[in-house]
């Protein structure tokens, strides 16, 4: 009998699987924003968006279904959910970004927001390197650590380049083409809330690595 519920059961390693699914989703996800944001392929990687934004929904499912089913769980249930939704909203913010896009059919985008763009990859892989560690979170916690405060100052620099792209479009297109800068005001701040939410991932991971170090 014992056999067949640690068969019905989810393995406690069956959560860092899935996570780092999601985390390889996220590094998908964040490269095709920046394709989407170099103007070059926008209708493919809207497409790709929309594609991964349902694979993550997905995973994040198969998280929820397995702390429901679980007696026995890496760490705390509220921490799991948590980190997974964060995840998940990394994603969310992505596609929102997208669909922006697509309402407003730009197809030019400025210097700053390529750069941002190219930060989110910088920090969905972050993430993907983090995610692994926690399989052993005493041993790895340094380097955890670093990871997240790596994460924390991309955040920081892509609000640099939020305010300082936010000026120069209103500079150029504030008196005369008050459409184009409102369009690009909107653009810039989904852009920049794609890193608030990986900022997010790294404060649910650094707050496990508190708890279990």
């Amino acid at each position: 009998m014992g056999g067949v519920i640690q068969k019905i059961l989810p393995r406690e390693d069956k959560y860092f699987d899935l996570f780092e699914r999601q985390a390889d989703v996220l590094v998908s996800a964040s490269d095709s924003l920046a394709e989407l944001l170099t103007g070059q392929s926008v209708t493919s990687a809207l497409h790709e968006i929309r594609r991964l934004e349902a694979v993550a929904d997905d995973i994040t499912r198969d998280v929820l279904t397995a702390v429901r089913r679980s007696f026995i769980t890496p760490f705390d249930r509220s921490a799991i959910t948590s980190l997974i939704s964060s995840m998940d909203d990394v994603v969310d913010e992505i596609w929102h970004t997208a669909k922006t896009v697509r309402i407003y059919g730009v197809t030019e985008f400025e210097p700053q927001m390529r750069a941002s763009g190219k930060l989110a990859g910088e920090a969905a892989r972050l993430v993907r390197e983090a995610i692994p560690l926690m399989r052993n979170v005493g041993r790895n916690a340094a380097r955890l650590h670093q990871i997240t405060e790596a994460v924390v100052e991309l955040e920081g620099r892509a609000d640099d380049l939020h305010d300082e792209g936010l000026a120069a479009l209103y500079e150029q297109h504030g008196a005369e083409r008050p459409i184009v800068f409102f369009t690009g005001r909107e653009l810039f701040r989904y852009v920049e809330r794609v890193l608030d939410r990986f900022q997010d991932v790294a404060d649910e991971i650094q707050g496990i690595v508190i708890d279990h170090a």
